[in-house]
């Protein structure tokens, strides 16, 4: 018990009248106790001298980001030796892992097998251990996060695999606390091990969906987003949500190559952006994450179609995050490069939490510098700057077709 809450049991004791269970935060949104609040300071007597005490909440970070298939190994590192520095509370992962369609880049290049790579089959077998090893452990302490992206969900892996090989992220003692939270409260708590998860720290709530296949944000999943939200809604000790996924929600600037690919991502999604925009309407403040088209975008969902009055003329606050080791694309058509969009980068996001809960998000770029410094043993300096300057070789790798607009009707999937 807080050391507000305490002084405020003293005086409603008397009165025979239970405290709230939020403390100070409920005492001053519950409309019978605040009336005893204003009666008793017309009796001169201050009874909030004692939230007045209570130590303010502190500024913080967190890093993001997401798709480290192909060089992962030797850019992850250099992104957990920058969250280190940068005071991150956590690292959240947005999904595409590995491959798993073909050997990874830099899984070839391990000098670990001595210029003899495994065969394919092999490779299937020890892509998701050599993620924990490469990418993973650099970490160390650092709570890391883990969101499921499509390549997930390449065969043979599944959702299942997934969830048995990585159980220990996906079952970490934040989220473990929150589900039972979440049953005391009564309200419909994530499976253990999910990929979709939500925790709630200091004011913010973060969520980590699942749009890793062509079902999207399926009816279970929808169903537990909306209860939670609404219940964030009604809980003034949450300033903030912040909503993550693999593929960006749909009509933003990435185009097709996101959730647009499917009638059920269209559809789910445009359910999960209105949930957000009704958040917002209640005084919340809405961030959405994405990676899944490998370079950075800011402000990705100021499109016509969020600008439009018809679809409640709103652009919230949205970045794509695509830049942990994947190969790079270029920028979709008409976009330019500046410090809002760059391509063929490696880097994460920082995001500041101010003491009220805004979020500032910042991008950090990697040099090839920084990636070296951070190069695990198992690569050659050559193999580090063979990711950093190509992948792809721009010189020889004709760019890739401009992403065409979120279509109407759906589109063949990417």
């Amino acid at each position: 018990m807080t050391a507000c809450a305490r002084r405020y049991r003293l005086i409603i004791f008397y009165r025979n009248i239970p405290l709230p269970a939020n403390g100070c935060v409920a005492m001053k949104h519950a409309s019978p106790f605040y009336a005893l609040y204003r009666s008793l300071l017309g009796l001169g007597i201050s009874v909030m001298a004692g939230c007045a005490h209570e130590p303010p909440r502190q500024a913080w970070t967190f890093a993001v980001s997401g798709d480290s298939r192909d060089c992962g190994n030797t850019v992850m590192p250099a992104i957990a030796r920058g969250a280190r520095e940068a005071g991150a509370s956590f690292y959240w992962h947005l999904g595409d892992l590995r491959k798993i369609r073909a050997p990874d880049f830099d899984f070839l290049h391990e000098r670990r097998f001595a210029g003899r790579p495994p065969s394919t089959e092999e490779y299937v077998k020890m892509a998701w251990p050599d993620f924990l090893e490469h990418q993973v452990a650099p970490f160390g302490e650092m709570p890391f996060f883990l969101g499921i992206g499509n390549h997930e969900t390449v065969p043979p892996k599944t959702r299942v695999e997934f969830r048995s090989q990585f159980s220990a992220l996906l079952d970490r003692a934040e989220l473990r606390a929150q589900r039972q939270l979440d049953g005391k409260r009564h309200l419909t708590a994530a499976p253990r091990s999910s990929t979709y998860y939500h925790w709630v720290e200091r004011g913010v709530d973060f969520f980590n969906l699942d749009n890793a296949s062509d079902d999207n944000f399926d009816e279970q999943q929808l169903r537990w987003f909306d209860e939670m939200l609404d219940t964030d809604v009604r809980d003034p000790a949450v300033t903030s949500i912040v909503v993550a996924m693999h593929e960006a929600l749909p009509y933003s600037l990435s185009g097709s190559h996101s959730m647009c690919g499917s009638d059920a991502g269209m559809a789910s999604g445009e359910h999960v952006y209105r949930k957000l925009i009704e958040a917002q309407d209640r005084h919340k403040r809405v961030y959405i994450l994405a990676s899944h088209s490998h370079y950075y975008l800011a402000n990705v969902f100021n499109t016509g179609y969020w600008r439009d009055p018809a679809h409640h003329a709103r652009v919230l606050p949205g970045w794509i995050v695509g830049s942990a080791g994947a190969e790079r694309y270029v920028l979709p058509a008409g976009m330019v490069q500046g410090p809002d969009a760059q391509a063929h980068i490696y880097g994460y996001l920082i995001g500041s939490v101010a003491r009220d809960g805004r979020i500032q998000f910042s991008f950090h770029a990697l040099t090839e510098v920084e990636l070296q410094l951070a190069s695990p043993p198992d690569y050659a300096p050559d193999d580090v700057h063979a990711c950093f300057e190509g992948n792809p070789d721009l010189t020889v790798t004709p760019p890739a077709a401009p992403i065409e607009a979120c279509p109407v009707e759906a589109t063949t999937r990417r």
